[in-house]
């Protein structure tokens, strides 16, 4: 069968290339197309277009390169017609993916949408157009099965797939006895990495006897992060190697996203960041309704970590739960019991990749 999956980011590369796999080991022919990047492409897929093309990050950014957007838009339709897939899963990447998804059902096309887009948080009426188009949703947390029943619409909790990629690693990588790393994860957009990391840099300074880490992404080069490290020639940086970091690491500054999950399934006490464009962030501000920025707290529902938000994210601010983190014991052990309720609320279901895999196929052979 041929499947035509699209990934648009860093997070989608890593679990469209588990997607994959599992895919090739339910279906011996599966031929497929993608748009993801070099995790994808290692697991099998032929890929088309790399996320790194991909990621325009707030409002205005996105009306920046309008352009550009659109004739991505145009090329993927012909590509789809092109390849004439037995199924479209789309994931996440939500701006693009429900175009697409709507031109798609126009040309009768079967759709399915893994790791749903965040439609809880702002915009909850778009659930009317979803129902529409998309054939099968399969979520990846908990609280959006719930969320969903609300409007009529069954979907398909497949637990989160980062549980079990945090465990093969932590499995095949045992964490040393003594972690002495303080991780700084700053994104993975060049516009995010410029607002966030000089002010975790800054930071820095107020604790001179620890050892900092800065994890570049995949997608910008040594190049742009060389501006910013040039006067901190004692913090480290590395380069796909995350999860080493990580699971060296004692205490963690994170940007909002997927990275404060990853960091929680790994026992890693964090802060996280978050700063946009003044102009994104008011227009955010009066749209999103969620109480919260980071997955860990809002899967808990509680604010189990800090959230330094925007005029939040200063320097003073930064040192001072830093060193809570690193000092305060009665923290860092609630902390970790919060954290393995997290994980026990993930693990529902034991591997997500192969269950939406067995979701995918099975929807398809159905189909035929």
């Amino acid at each position: 069968m041929k499947y035509y999956i699209i990934a648009g980011e860093a997070s989608g590369d890593l679990h469209g290339s588990n997607l994959v796999r599992e895919l090739k080991k339910l279906d011996g022919t599966a031929a497929i197309r993608a748009w993801g990047g070099d995790l994808m492409q290692a697991a099998g897929a032929d890929i088309v277009k790399h996320y790194r093309d991909l990621a325009f990050m707030g409002f205005t950014e996105v009306i920046r390169n309008l352009p550009t957007i659109l004739d991505n838009l145009r090329f993927c339709k012909k590509d789809i017609l092109d390849f004439a897939p037995d199924v479209l899963v789309l994931v996440d990447y939500p701006g693009f993916n429900l175009r697409i998804a709507k031109w798609a059902r126009e040309q009768g096309l079967r759709i399915i949408y893994y790791i749903s887009p965040q439609v809880w948080a702002w915009k909850e009426g778009r659930v009317r157009s979803i129902k529409k188009v998309v054939d099968k949703m399969l979520v990846i947390l908990p609280f959006e099965q719930s969320f969903y029943q609300k409007w009529d619409y069954p979907v398909v909790y497949v637990g989160h797939p980062l549980v079990q990629v945090v465990n093969e690693f932590r499995e095949n990588n045992p964490a040393p006895d003594e972690k002495k790393v303080i991780a700084l994860l700053p994104g993975s957009r060049r516009q995010e990495v410029s607002k966030k990391l000089p002010l975790m840099l800054a930071a820095t300074r107020a604790f001179p006897g620890e050892r900092f880490v800065v994890a570049k992404a995949g997608s910008l080069d040594d190049a742009f992060y060389a501006g910013f490290l040039k006067d901190y020639p004692n913090v480290e940086s590395i380069r796909h190697q995350t999860y080493s970091v990580l699971n060296s690491a004692k205490a963690a500054l994170v940007t909002s996203g997927t990275a404060t999950l990853e960091t929680a399934l790994f026992g890693v006490p964090e802060v996280v960041c978050y700063k946009g464009s003044s102009i994104s962030y008011q227009i955010a501000k009066r749209l999103i309704k969620i109480k919260y920025i980071s997955l860990v707290n809002l899967i808990m529902d509680r604010p189990v970590v800090t959230e330094l938000i925007q005029d939040e994210l200063t320097v003073p601010n930064i040192e001072r739960e830093l060193g809570a983190l690193l000092n305060d014991r009665a923290r860092q052990e609630r902390m970790q019991k919060d954290y393995a309720e997290l994980k026990g609320l993930l693990q529902q279901q034991s591997n997500a990749s192969a269950r939406a895999a067995q979701e995918i196929v099975g929807f398809v052979q159905a189909n035929a």
